[in-house]
């Protein structure tokens, strides 16, 4: 059995993973823990080459990530990562991310399911990885409770899933869903203000070619989002960002 540990590395923010005010993207940061669960996995043997060996995959389905700050552009990161939790279906898996000065500056909590995508049906954690013991210990104290979907949405987006969307399981990445709704909200709002929480749960995979609108609803500083095909049949994620204004870059 591998010994669980918390996985650590450090990131250095490069000028394509900022935004025009110089603060990491959402996608890259989404990226980043992608990339750190992915990792992690691999050294724990459970990993995209076991699982895919297995006709597995792991698919996210919910995410929380707090955000105190937003790292900048050349400053350095630590990352770590830990199978926080067991579920009978999957798992949950933890990160934090401190800055150079070692203070937490971003938490984030995640969950995961494990699926057999021949048959497209979730699978018992235990019956593959039977060996599978997380650290038992959570940065974001969440159960991802039912998400809200928008009720009275004042701007519908529409958007074409791109090639460059899609991951290795020809699925819409993670990353792509909290761009989506980000970039449904107003112009100017959206130039004035910055992330500070991002709350997901993912229902239906999103594929090429497919056409998909978001409908937002906008209550003070919050956004809530309902992602789904355009033939409004599935709800395929639903997001909700909390925002505040930006005062220095």
């Amino acid at each position: 059995m591998v010994k669980v540990f918390k996985y650590k590395k450090e990131y250095a923010i490069k000028s394509h993973e900022a935004d025009c005010h110089g603060f990491l993207r959402i996608s890259s940061l989404m990226n980043i823990l992608q990339d750190m669960a992915a990792e992690n996995a691999d050294v724990l043997g459970l990993g995209f080459a076991v699982c895919h060996e297995n006709n597995l995959a792991w698919v996210g389905s919910n995410y929380l990530i707090k955000i105190q700050k937003m790292p900048l552009m050349n400053e350095k990161i630590v990352v770590q990562t830990w199978p926080a939790e067991a579920k009978l279906w999957g798992a949950i898996r933890d990160f934090e991310i401190r800055n150079e000065s070692g203070e937490v500056i971003i938490t984030a909590s995640s969950q995961w399911v494990l699926v057999d995508y021949v048959r497209h049906r979730p699978v018992l954690l235990k019956k593959y990885f039977p060996n599978y013991e997380p650290l038992n210990e959570r940065v974001i104290n969440t159960d991802f409770p039912k998400m809200k979907e928008v009720s009275e949405p004042y701007e519908v987006s529409v958007f074409k899933v791109r090639f460059d969307d899609i991951d290795l399981n020809r699925h819409v990445n993670n990353a792509v869903y909290p761009v989506w709704a980000s970039e449904s909200v107003d112009k100017e709002f959206r130039m004035k203000h910055m992330v500070r929480e991002i709350e997901l749960a993912f229902k239906k995979e999103a594929v090429y070619g497919e056409k998909i609108e978001v409908l937002t609803q906008m209550s003070a500083e919050e956004s809530l989002h309902t992602i789904r095909d355009c033939s409004g049949k599935d709800v395929l994620a639903i997001c909700r960002i909390v925002w505040s204004e930006i005062t220095s870059s």
